[in-house]
């Protein structure tokens, strides 16, 4: 067999070469988040049930160890943020990428369909450009959210090594703010946007791999004005908490993907509402 001919049958299975590409990323950054994410604990050890329900007077049910490190007070070096930047990114990888899948598979069959009735040689690499651009979108949120860390760390309203709220009231307004986000029709814009990859690429489509990238990056910022408020919960119940690490990634597949998903979306709004309303009520001492 020619060369041309088994680059030419390599790319024939263009989608297999995709769905593994994205398993191997969401698994490594899965394996990441599960070792800990530069830590020095694994998830396990900073995960916990009783903080992922937020800030009370019992003492979570976490190892001795991870005990010990909640009340560490940490220095945030430059390399100590390089840190923390990472996990986030990589944990927002880790959970956004599966519900990205779609969206990426049906651009490469679009991007290789369109390059055939062209005649133009069919590639992998504005498939890969469309996924890095969507990649940096959520590395920009990152670098946000560790940001805010670093900020409420010093307010004192998460714990030191933990990442989990302190404070009732804080407790209280992220879970509002989350839950009113739900609702807005900003969020529901977004959240139809991501649902509809046919109508995004349609609207939105730009050849070459510079436009892929641009692409991955819009889809990226659909991406975020629809999850963005869920992903602060993480202030809520420990960012390193699998709890809510594995709760939201599911929440947000099934927003993107089942049939009732802006229906699902709105009754976990209502609920977070709900939570937060608790959690404001017991800081102001009316029970």
């Amino acid at each position: 067999m020619s060369k041309p001919n088994l680059v030419e049958a390599v790319l024939s299975r263009d989608r297999a070469i995709v769905v593994a590409a994205l398993a191997i990323i969401v698994v490594a950054a899965w394996a990441y988040i599960l070792s800990g994410a530069g830590m020095g604990m694994s998830a396990f050890e900073t995960s916990s049930l009783s903080m992922a329900l937020g800030p009370s007077d019992e003492v979570p049910a976490a190892s001795t160890r991870a005990m010990a490190a909640m009340a560490t007070p940490v220095d945030w070096t430059f390399g100590y943020t390089l840190v923390m930047f990472f996990m986030w990114w990589v944990m927002m990888i880790a959970m956004m990428l599966p519900s990205a899948a779609p969206m990426i598979l049906i651009y490469a069959k679009v991007d290789r369909s369109a390059k055939s009735r062209a005649g133009q040689a069919v590639g992998l690499l504005p498939t890969a450009a469309f996924t890095a651009g969507y990649l940096v979108m959520w590395a920009l949120f990152s670098f946000l959210a560790a940001g805010l860390q670093w900020a409420f760390e010093g307010a004192g309203l998460l714990s030191p090594m933990m990442m989990n709220s302190t404070s009732l009231l804080f407790a209280g307004i992220i879970l509002l703010f989350a839950g009113v986000y739900q609702l807005t029709p900003i969020k529901q814009a977004c959240l139809k946007h991501c649902r509809g990859p046919i109508q995004f690429l349609s609207r939105h489509w730009r050849p070459g791999a510079f436009g892929a990238f641009a692409m991955g990056l819009h889809h990226g910022a659909y991406c975020l004005g629809c999850c963005w408020g869920l992903m602060a919960v993480l202030f809520f119940g420990g960012i390193m908490n699998l709890y809510w690490i594995v709760g939201l990634a599911l929440i947000v597949l099934l927003e993107k993907v089942m049939p009732l998903g802006p229906g699902l979306g709105r009754v976990i709004g209502a609920l977070l509402m709900l939570a937060g309303t608790g959690f404001v009520v017991k800081a102001a001492g009316w029970v």
